[in-house]
């Protein structure tokens, strides 16, 4: 079964089952709702946050709202938080959580194993930006007159990476924290 990130646009139908008893809107009020799941969903609040300010900052710099070493260095900033955050984060993932919920509840196996694969598609991502990114900030001290022409494929990027992750985050969301509430896990 394949639910490519670029191509589907929600959680599939198959693996909503959880979210019909579930909604999202009543999660908070769960008496299952725990800390670990607030905290698990503020990490994606604050990568959507990273994301959010990597793209208004080259936006800002490429209108010349931005000077080109401030720019960088908060390039390098926050570009770094939101990487290895990502990584960190999801390597978690499909290690140890993705694991438990898969072992707690088998029919959401197809679900898992493609929120895994956007996680592959997300390492892509993440390392051009990488690539990207690093090439403007070295470009501050190197050669300033050229990093507008390299923070355009970077805005690019970031703006790739935020439809990414609201995809990406909101079908996560959408998949796991109904397991976690109807079996009461990680309470």
């Amino acid at each position: 079964m394949t639910h490519h990130i670029t191509t589907r646009e929600g959680l599939p139908p198959e693996m909503r089952t959880l979210m019909r008893d579930l909604p999202r809107d009543g999660w908070p009020a769960h008496p299952a709702f725990a800390r670990s799941i607030q905290n698990w969903m503020g990490a994606h609040q604050m990568f959507r946050q990273l994301g959010q300010i990597v793209q208004e900052d080259s936006e800002t710099f490429l209108d010349k709202g931005m000077e080109a070493g401030r720019y960088a260095g908060r390039l390098a900033h926050f570009g770094n938080l939101l990487v290895r955050n990502l990584h960190g984060h999801h390597t978690w993932e499909d290690r140890k959580f993705f694991p438990e919920l898969d072992s707690a509840d088998p029919r959401f196996s197809d679900g898992l194993e493609m929120l895994e694969g956007d996680h592959v598609a997300l390492d892509d991502l993440l390392d051009r930006f990488t690539r990207g990114a690093n090439r403007v900030v070295q470009l501050a001290t190197l050669a300033p007159d050229q990093m507008t022409d390299e923070a355009g494929p970077v805005r690019d990027m970031a703006e790739q990476l935020g439809g990414f992750l609201t995809r990406h985050l909101t079908d996560e969301e959408d998949l796991v924290v109904p397991i976690l509430l109807h079996h009461r896990l990680r309470g």
